[in-house]
């Protein structure tokens, strides 16, 4: 297996007396799109500062394309990633072309290079590359941000709250944008809080709460849970619970009058005997199913607050 672009191990980062990042350990893939995940105030801010130098961890390491920070290697493999974090100061009497240029300018990209039309093109600002960024609307700084971030073709993206501010049509673009940068040989690293937006965009999942590692792992495997919902004749719950406890599977039966039942690795039709056999017929039964939502609530309910 390759080794990641980007490894944590064990790092804390305080602000005072409060861990903002709690010995938090991660990888991301080369080449794969994960999502940061985690409530207000978790640390997810903290922990891109953290892999961009911006800030130094009080522990651990931090490797970016497995150069150590704190060394000059570190340094160099930073200017390898682009950041869309919070939104950059821009020159607002200046054009959108003329940002990027002073962008490409401090990597040695020349005002004429193809690059800056490519990069406007990308993002949608083609139309708008000669007016002023003082007349841009909030979803046109997040696009002009992005055109900063991508035009000297990193092979790291790390991409703060991309979505804020887009428009349905601009959401969509910002999705197939994001899933095309590993075929454009690019990572990318992703915080936001649109949940169903990140379900569709994102490989990979890192979810934290209160700096601390609390899930990783393919997001197919982070959000498939094992169990089916059954609902059973009124006045018949009863029974079916008392069926399934006795024969040892766990079941919770829940206000809607649905019945959750842990299968384990039991196909469905082991329950429908066990209902049967006790009398107990199901109206309904069908596998359960959870999104990214009900598992990240699921995962960040205890012990955080809001921030």
């Amino acid at each position: 297996m390759a080794s990641p672009i980007l490894s944590f191990d064990s790092v804390t980062k305080a602000y005072g007396s409060r861990n903002a990042v709690d010995g938090l350990c991660f990888d991301v893939a080369e080449r794969s799109v994960t999502g940061l995940l985690g409530s207000n105030g978790a640390g997810k801010s903290t922990t891109m500062k953290l892999l961009l130098g911006l800030a130094a961890p009080n522990s651990g390491q931090i490797a970016l394309f497995g150069a150590l920070q704190g060394t000059a290697a570190f340094a160099a493999a930073v200017r390898r990633t682009g950041s869309h974090i919070e939104l950059p100061a821009l020159y607002e009497r200046a054009t959108a072309r003329q940002n990027i240029e002073i962008q490409c300018a401090g990597f040695g990209i020349g005002r004429r290079d193809p690059k800056i039309d490519a990069v406007l093109e990308t993002v949608g600002l083609s139309s708008r590359s000669t007016d002023k960024v003082k007349s841009f609307s909030l979803g046109m700084r997040q696009r002009m941000s992005l055109a900063l971030a991508l035009v000297h073709e990193p092979e790291l993206v790390v991409l703060d709250e991309p979505i804020n501010g887009l428009d349905p049509e601009g959401v969509v673009e910002m999705r197939e944008l994001i899933r095309s940068l590993p075929s454009r040989g690019m990572t990318a690293l992703v915080s936001s809080h649109v949940l169903d937006e990140i379900e569709r965009t994102v490989d990979e999942i890192v979810i934290i709460r209160e700096g601390k590692l609390i899930a990783e792992g393919p997001i197919a495997s982070i959000i498939t849970t094992s169990g089916i919902v059954l609902r059973v004749p009124a006045g018949n719950g009863d029974a079916a619970l008392a069926a399934l406890t006795a024969a040892g599977v766990a079941a919770t039966v829940f206000e809607n009058g649905e019945i959750r039942v842990d299968t384990g690795d039991q196909p469905g039709s082991v329950i429908a005997k066990v209902l049967a056999d006790a009398g107990v017929y199901p109206d309904e039964l069908r596998p359960q199913t959870a999104d990214l939502e009900s598992v990240f609530l699921d995962l960040t309910s205890a012990g955080e607050g809001v921030g």
